[in-house]
Order: C-alpha cells, then structure tokens, then sequence
C-alpha cells in the first residue's frame, strides 16, 4: 500500500517542484517503486523529469473522465510520472460536482498497490486541487524558504489543514517545514529558523533538520530534463536532497512504530 506524500506552499518559488522531483529520484535511487503526479497546471514536475507534456494524456483527462489513470502514467528510470498541463487551471470551475475533494483519492486508487510511494506536487494556491491533494495524502512536506513573507504564507496553510482533517482527512499529518534557498550565514536565515519552529509547532510537526543549500545546478536541472540528484550528484544543493530522503524515510519509520504502538 502505497504512503502519499504531498509536498504544498501557497507562495509560488519556494522550490515545491525541485524538491518533489528530487524525493521522487532519491525514494527510486533508495529502491522503492515511485509514481510522481503533478497536480500543477504549470507542468514542471514531468517537464523536469524529462516528460514530454505537450503531446501526452494528463491528470486533467483523467478528470474530465476521457482517459484512465494507467493511460497518463509516464515511465522514467527513476519513477512513474503522471503530467500535468494548463488546461487544469479551470479545475476550480470545471470540477464542480458533489465530492469534487475526493476526485484524486478515488483516482489513485487502484494505483496503490503497485507503488511504495506517491509523490504530489501541487499548484502555489489553496485550491480545489491543493484540497485534492490533501485529502488523497498520508502527509504533507511544506517547502519554504528563509524570509518573513514565506513564514506567513505557511501559517495561512493550518486553517485548510483543520478543515481537511476534520472533514475529509482525519489521518492527514504534516510531516515538516523544510528550508530550502538556504544560507545559514545571514541572521536572516537563523531569525527564520527560529520563527519556522514556532510555527511547525503551531501545525504539531517539526522542521527538517536537512536545509537545502541554494546553487546553480538547481536552475539548470530542468533544462536537461533530470532532477538536481541525477544532473549534479555532488552539488551542495544534492547532498542536502539526500540528507533530506534519509530523514523523510526515518519519520514515516518513527511514524509507522508510533502507530503500532497505540493500536
């Protein structure tokens, strides 16, 4: 049974796309059977990982009901891909429906047996397709980077949060805030730091202890359709992406023996 992970920011450029792409990659690398579904109507998640997206079936067929969800999965050496394109952006109006929250989760379904993971990478918008997501996942990773703006953005995300958990989701669990952009030699970033605890608090998670260190293979990644771990296995920022699988991997395992424990 697959765990789904969706990575979530309302601000756009806090690195959502890098990172999933770079989770979707490590979690393959780490030998677990990864489907990576791009919820965003930009579609950088497939281009980024080398998926052609302009002539291929998307999500957005899927719920338009004019293609099965087997039908839009991408194969990639590290991880499934299921792409996504501009049409998705009139999802809020499109996709108006009794139970339109429940559209991904019912979805994805049948696709649970065959994967260990599901990545998501949603839109920078709490929307119908955020709440989607939200409501198909086990957890949620909040990339965020060093400034006061992106802090208050992420205190906006507790309230769609609650609601899910109380009415869609109650198994939902932030699973942490994760600094990506970072440098940790400004006071700005070590001001933040201890602002982004007071709010992880404030969502009953933690921070990443990984930071992800800013650098130019970041940028250039895409462009060659790889993820960050693949186009420069020895940059500062893939060093860290490999830090931060690793600890991703010992908190579902924590989370897991919690669990058991209580039942």
């Amino acid at each position: 049974m697959s765990i789904i992970i969706t990575l979530t920011n309302q601000k756009g450029g806090v690195g959502k796309t890098t990172t999933s792409s770079s989770l979707i990659t490590g979690l393959s690398l780490n030998g677990y059977k990864v489907l990576g579904v791009d919820l965003d109507p930009q579609g950088n998640l497939g281009f980024c990982l080398g998926v052609d997206v302009e002539n291929t079936t998307t999500i957005y067929e899927v719920f338009k009901g004019q293609a099965t969800i087997e039908e839009t999965i991408n194969k990639t050496e590290f991880g499934d891909i299921i792409p996504s394109n501009i049409l998705l952006s009139g999802a809020e109006l499109e996709f108006n429906r009794a139970g339109r929250e429940f559209l991904l989760k019912e979805y994805l379904e049948p696709l649970k047996q065959k994967y260990d993971f599901i990545v998501i990478d949603t839109p920078p918008a709490l929307n119908i397709l955020t709440v989607n997501a939200y409501v198909a996942s086990d957890f949620l990773i909040v990339p965020m980077i060093p400034e006061i703006l992106s802090l208050l953005g992420v205190t906006q995300l507790r309230e769609t949060v609650e609601t899910v958990k109380r009415f869609y989701n109650e198994k939902l669990e932030v699973m942490g805030l994760l600094l990506t952009k970072f440098n940790g030699r400004t006071n700005l970033a070590k001001e933040v730091c201890e602002m982004a605890e007071q709010i992880a608090e404030q969502l009953d998670t933690k921070v990443f202890e990984s930071k992800i260190r800013n650098g130019v293979a970041v940028a250039e990644a895409p462009a060659h359709g790889e993820s960050v771990l693949l186009y420069a296995p020895k940059s500062k920022p893939t060093l860290d992406y490999v830090n931060f699988v690793e600890e991703v991997l010992r908190r579902i395992k924590h989370h897991i023996k919690m669990m058991k424990a209580r039942s």
